[in-house]
């Protein structure tokens, strides 16, 4: 099992920058944020391998920077330039099987409980 907490939600206005946070209790593969705003379908926003190896969904490309730090098991999200659109709760999800697939087309088997973030215009 392992266990993810995040942290760094919060509100802000259009334009505004966040940095959310991900311990995890344990060693990792993939992680990835997902995002679920109300009345919408769950998104995966940005994913890092252990390597390094990084994907993003488009609408955050150039904005958003996922990192991770394997000696402490932590992984973040920098998210710059903020829009309305980008409001949602925001998951981390990490899963230990380790392949050569990208991160984004894992199906996570662990996850967090989730942070608001909210962008007002």
């Amino acid at each position: 099992q392992v266990q993810l907490v995040e942290s760094g939600g919060g509100s802000v206005q259009a334009g505004g920058s966040l940095r959310l946070s991900c311990a995890a209790s344990a060693y990792t593969w993939c992680m990835g944020w997902f995002r679920q705003a109300p009345g919408k379908e769950r998104e995966g926003v940005a994913h890092i391998r252990t390597d390094g190896r990084t994907t993003y969904v488009e609408s955050v490309k150039g904005r958003f920077t996922i990192s991770r730090d394997n000696a402490k098991f932590t992984l973040y999200l920098q998210m710059n330039s903020l829009k309305p659109d980008d409001t949602a709760m925001y998951y981390c999800a990490a899963d230990r099987s380790a392949s050569s697939s990208d991160c984004s087309q894992y199906r996570y088997t662990y996850w967090g409980q989730g942070t608001q973030v909210t962008v007002s215009s």
